[in-house]
């Protein structure tokens, strides 16, 4: 048997009004219609469940959300059809954008992280941050990628490195200096100081990657668009890029790009690199599987660094620019005595000494051991007078003659003035001091 309480809750809840009888203190009904409001006092004849509920609820004037909410009867009565294409990518679906939406990026994790790690000012915002991550091959919208912060980021880049190069080290033949930018600028570089900043790249591009991960094409180098730089395209290279035609130093600082290199037409400025030897023994690039990903991750990676630069620059002025660079760019050891390459060091040394009005130079033997033996060594050195040049040692007298003079070009080139030695930025600080002209060399030394 039902309890009274219980028979007259379904009674209500069916529409039906109650009226107690005389005498019933139970109240049971005022409550009911106090707590359930409009739902139960609207309805005046009894009707089931079902029924009742399709009646309260006008699908075309209420969304489907709060038709579910109202009854379980009227969502399986939707049709499958309204219910496939809810589910279906809108426009609004993070499946359906190539990149993570910028309102992601305040809810991420990883990116938080890498804000820290890099210890970023607060005045750059983690949806910038985001930005950077997000190559052009992954996003051709140029206000979602890098695109533009890393063209702004290679600039500021190129500057302070050259100029700090050319300042520390006056001397150095204009073929050492690129190759130098490609040392502390290069694709090559960037790629390793961002893995030394803990950044991951996303298996594939998408709007529902984590925007914490670098997004870019794996596939396809040709896709996005190439940095823009300084330099022209030479007619020989447009009409017969298979050909390599001599360049002079002069003719590569009017026409190339800031690292010496030839620029490549629109067409093909996607798919060229640097041009350098990939080592498959470094385990930093066995993921990115042949040579050819594994540039494109290299690319990826140093846009992204680039990419950095320009929205410090962009949010925080010159200064915290340069100090950024300064900290993570300059400051990597590069050795610069290991970029040269002599073909005849005896004669470029004899050219030095009679341009510089030096006396001849001489090698002299300073010592030896084991000269009848399998391993003999001797040690020669390379005088000017009275002064030391050079000195090395080798397995026969040539052999260390050759090293003494190269040692001989090499100090002679790589003079520094000092470690805190002023560059031509400094005077744009607010408190800098009046300005000391840099040394400026002859030039290198030309062999004939």
């Amino acid at each position: 048997m039902t309890r009274p309480a219980t028979a007259v809750l379904r009674f209500q809840l069916a529409g039906c009004a109650y009226q107690p009888p005389a005498g019933d203190q139970t109240c049971l009904g005022l409550r009911l219609d106090r707590c359930a409001g409009q739902l139960l006092a609207r309805p005046r004849t009894c009707s089931s469940p079902a029924t009742g509920s399709l009646r309260s609820v006008r699908p075309s004037q209420q969304p489907a959300q709060s038709a579910r909410s109202h009854s379980t009867a009227v969502a399986f009565s939707e049709p499958l059809e309204s219910r496939q294409s809810r589910q279906s990518p809108t426009p609004w679906d993070p499946r359906a954008l190539p990149s993570p939406s910028p309102q992601r990026s305040l809810r991420s994790a990883k990116l938080a992280a890498l804000h820290a790690r890099l210890s970023l000012p607060t005045r750059i915002p983690l949806q910038t941050l985001g930005r950077t991550l997000v190559d052009a091959s992954a996003d051709e919208n140029p206000r979602f990628n890098n695109t533009n912060l890393a063209f702004v980021g290679q600039t500021i880049m190129n500057y302070h490195v050259a100029e700090w190069i050319m300042c520390r080290y006056p001397r150095l033949p204009m073929t050492i200096v690129w190759e130098a930018m490609k040392g502390y600028a290069g694709n090559r570089t960037l790629f390793q100081v961002a893995k030394s900043w803990g950044v991951e790249s996303a298996a594939a591009p998408g709007g529902e990657v984590d925007p914490g991960l670098l997004q870019f094409d794996h596939t396809d180098p040709s896709r996005g668009v190439a940095l823009l730089g300084f330099g022209y395209t030479r007619v020989e290279v447009e009409r017969s890029p298979k050909c390599h035609w001599r360049r002079g130093v002069a003719n590569r600082v009017v026409f190339d790009d800031d690292f010496g290199n030839a620029v490549q037409p629109s067409s093909e400025a996607g798919a060229v690199g640097e041009e350098h030897e990939i080592s498959d023994e470094n385990p930093a690039y066995l993921r990115y599987g042949n040579e050819d990903t594994r540039e494109i991750a290299e690319k990826a990676h140093a846009v992204f660094v680039r990419a950095v630069v320009g929205a410090v620059y962009a949010h925080c002025g010159r200064d915290t620019a340069k100090a950024f660079i300064k900290a993570h760019i300059l400051s990597r050891t590069l050795d610069l005595a290991g970029l040269f390459r002599f073909n005849n060091p005896t004669v470029e040394l004899a050219t030095l000494c009679a341009r510089e009005n030096f006396e001849p130079p001489v090698a002299r033997l300073l010592s030896e051991t084991g000269r009848l033996s399998r391993t003999p060594v001797f040690v020669v050195g390379i005088y000017s007078g009275k002064d030391k040049l050079g000195e090395a040692a080798g397995p026969s007298l040539d052999a260390a003659r050759w090293k003494a003079a190269m040692n001989a070009l090499k100090s002679w080139y790589l003079y520094s003035p000092g470690e805190n030695v002023p560059v031509p930025s400094d005077v744009l600080e607010n408190s800098a001091k009046p300005w000391t002209p840099a040394y400026i060399d002859m030039g290198e030394i030309i062999s004939r």
